[in-house]
């Protein structure tokens, strides 16, 4: 009794949501690498820096953006550790701009038309790329159906399970059947019940993660179940915003340059890959560095240096180890979605089992239908014949 309730459930659950899942899970699939197609597509339009023996002062770099475009005004410089790359500046809406780092040449935007491409894909995924008032309605629509997916998910495990254990069906449900499923019923069931084992974990992760991004009472539910307060939706720590310029806090205040507090923060931070300085407003008693040792989507490989802008002194340092427990919960939750806490590995596996969700998609529906529409064709004929 209790296994066809939950088959039935399972079964008008996935028929309400099937369609907005399989198009979450497309456009998953599509998500995969977003990362990685965007830092390739933008070394390929802006080619390589022009290596050379010393690197232009930073605050030479941002005046010479400046003075192609007088109205791009910098709130974030983002430098690699690789010599070859460029060092980006960031303004808010206003985009990014590429600048090599020896001859202070501006190189332009990166790839914008991919970038774009990716931002639209990513509304579809999370609520069918609508704007304005629209955007709340389909929102609601996108976390309901993440929340029937997870339900889906957890409840297939439980289908999963054969009423006998025997090898022919546990076989069944473990390994593609090939030519052995001789109609399109048994090949989708089989499909179904394979792709489902082999996802399931990942699967979950990837789904509940989801819900977590969709309801504010999951996401406050992961602070209290580490017995912390959520934090309230809104806030905003301090720090720097729409800087000044690019002068900084240090130019304004007769301390250090920004090149100085920057190889200080890289000195500190011995093994970076990546720092991102937050432009100051004003005179600021310090400057934020965002240090990243990993590939951008490992919060377990970030680092926040704070130093202070008048003596170039660590006034704050903040690991990822320093951060509490919900918080550090909740940033993993933020890249396992996306696999990409694990590295690459991390999100092949989240994108194979976004492209599995596909194939059981499709497969549930054609099931459901062939269980609930189908036989309603065959009555009608039946009694067309007998009429």
């Amino acid at each position: 009794m209790i296994r066809k309730a939950i088959f039935w459930t399972h079964l008008a659950c996935g028929v309400a949501a099937g369609l907005v899942i399989l198009m979450m899970s497309v456009t998953g699939v599509i998500l995969t690498y977003e990362r990685q197609m965007l830092a390739w597509a933008d070394r390929a339009l802006v080619g390589p820096a022009e290596v050379a023996a010393d690197r232009l002062p930073l605050e030479a770099l941002v005046a010479r953006a400046r003075l192609q475009e007088p109205d791009f005004v910098p709130t974030s410089i983002r430098v690699a550790a690789d010599p070859g790359a460029h060092v980006v500046l960031a303004a808010g809406r206003s985009g990014s701009r590429y600048v090599d780092p020896y001859t202070g040449a501006v190189r332009g935007e990166g790839a914008t038309g991919l970038r774009e491409f990716f931002s639209a894909v990513r509304g579809w995924h999370r609520w069918f790329d609508a704007s304005g008032e629209d955007r709340a309605f389909w929102r609601a629509i996108t976390g309901a159906s993440n929340l029937a997916f997870l339900f889906l998910v957890l409840s297939g495990i439980y289908l999963w399970l054969p009423r006998v254990y025997k090898w022919p069906m546990v076989r069944s449900r473990l390994l593609f059947a090939g030519a052995a499923a001789r109609t399109a019923q048994a090949r989708d069931l089989n499909w179904h019940h394979v792709l489902g084992f082999w996802s399931a974990i990942p699967l979950a992760v990837v789904v509940a993660t989801a819900v977590v991004f969709s309801y504010s009472w999951a996401n406050d539910l992961v602070y209290r179940a580490f017995g912390e307060e959520p934090p309230v939706r809104g806030a905003r720590g301090g720090g720097g915003g729409g800087g000044d310029g690019g002068k900084g806090a240090a130019a304004t205040t007769g301390g250090p340059s920004l090149d100085e507090l920057f190889a200080r923060a890289a000195a500190y931070a011995d093994g970076w890959r990546e720092i991102t300085i937050e432009l100051p407003r004003g005179d600021a008693a310090q400057m934020t560095f965002a240090i990243d040792f990993g590939n951008g989507g490992q919060p377990q490989h970030r680092h926040t240096l704070a130093l202070d802008a008048r003596t170039g002194e660590v006034a704050a340092s903040r690991p990822f180890s320093s951060e509490t427990p919900a918080r550090r919960a909740r940033s993993w939750i933020r890249f396992l979605h996306t696999g990409e806490a694990l590295g690459i590995v991390g999100q092949t596996i989240a994108g194979a089992v976004s492209l599995t969700s596909v194939v059981m998609v499709w497969t549930g529906l054609a099931l459901a239908y062939r269980r609930l529409v189908a036989p309603l064709f065959g009555r009608r004929a039946r009694s067309a014949a007998v009429g």
